[in-house]
């Protein structure tokens, strides 16, 4: 058991200052010089992928956040009671309406003392506890500078606690990588804690579809935003907008991809790591996937893992699903 602080911020740093630099490059080459060409989605992340991202969660054809939201407003008492959770640790931002519904809900129900986001940011971090804590100053918000590849074990707060990784960003996660963040999940959490999960439904492509290719253009301008990123970090000269936004239905692996297709052939290059890249008119690079799932496959990957199986929510709809999963 940790010892008790008083409410206020306190900010926990594992990682070293260029990690994210270090990363980025690391990524980049091996992400260019692969066969397919590919770079991790969580480079869209600066400023202005973050700005556009935001856009993103409010357009009609994206459904993932309202319909999270509705859960999360019709059940967070119900997570309370069921998880009666001291520690709330959030895997991303820690400052967005959801997690402010889930806070609510802990809250109100008497057992919450201490929010502990983790973020590869700093600044984030700290502007997201700054804003925690001015709305809820009898909290204890203890963030972590982390990446949760690596630092779940760095968790603080007591017993017990709750994992929220909510927005179906497990679904960026291939299913080994997926199997490897259960499974590290299940290792920091002693048996009784919870894991809240959110993961997206298989519906029809079309919706899907739509959800990743909106008519106002904005999901492609996030997804063109990676090579901003390239170009300001590492001295990169992609024309960005020689770049087409491509998202597919991809039924085997019943997952989203989005590409980027050059329209001409081009060499770019990348002066930071001394990479030159030759891109054929037509050729694409995958920037991300985003699995749906069914609740067998939920269930049966974090049974695999450790869990069991405390609660199964979706929206009316049946978009979206949250569910609860207790360390066995």
């Amino acid at each position: 058991m940790n010892p008790p602080h008083r409410p206020g911020q306190l900010i926990d740093i594992h990682l070293t200052p260029d990690y994210v630099s270090r990363a980025l490059r690391e990524d980049a080459r091996a992400g260019l010089t692969a066969e397919p060409k590919w770079l991790a989605p969580k480079w869209f992340y600066d400023a202005r992928g973050s700005d556009l991202f935001e856009q993103i969660t409010r357009l009609p054809e994206y459904y993932p956040t309202r319909a999270e939201r509705e859960i999360l407003d019709a059940r967070s008492g119900e997570i309370a009671e069921l998880t009666k959770a001291r520690t709330l640790v959030e895997l991303g931002s820690g400052s967005s309406e959801k997690t402010r519904l889930l806070l609510n809900g802990l809250r109100d129900h008497g057992t919450l003392t201490t929010f502990v986001p983790l973020d590869v940011s700093e600044s984030a971090l700290r502007d997201a506890a700054k804003a925690i804590n001015a709305d809820y100053p009898d909290l204890v918000v203890h963030g972590v500078v982390g990446d949760f590849t690596a630092h779940l074990d760095k968790l603080p707060g007591d017993a017990p606690r709750v994992v929220a990784f909510l927005g179906g960003t497990i679904g960026n996660l291939l299913p080994d990588e997926r199997e490897d963040f259960y499974k590290s999940v299940r290792d920091v959490l002693e048996p009784g804690e919870w894991l809240l999960l959110g993961t997206d439904l298989v519906k029809d492509p079309a919706t899907l579809v739509a959800a990743y290719d909106d008519s106002a253009g904005v999901t492609a301008e996030f997804n063109r935003n990676v090579l901003r990123v390239l170009n300001r970090q590492l001295g990169a000269d992609f024309d960005v907008d020689a770049f087409s936004h491509v998202a597919i239905w991809d039924a085997e692996n019943e997952w989203i991809e989005m590409h980027l297709r050059a329209d001409r052939a081009m060499r770019v290059l990348i002066p930071e790591i001394g990479l030159e890249v030759d891109f054929a008119e037509g050729e694409e690079l995958s920037t991300e996937i985003s699995a749906k799932f069914h609740r067998h496959v939920v269930e049966a990957e974090l049974d695999k893992a450790g869990f069991t199986n405390g609660a199964w929510w979706t929206d009316t709809e049946a978009r979206f699903a949250l569910s609860l999963w207790q360390a066995v």
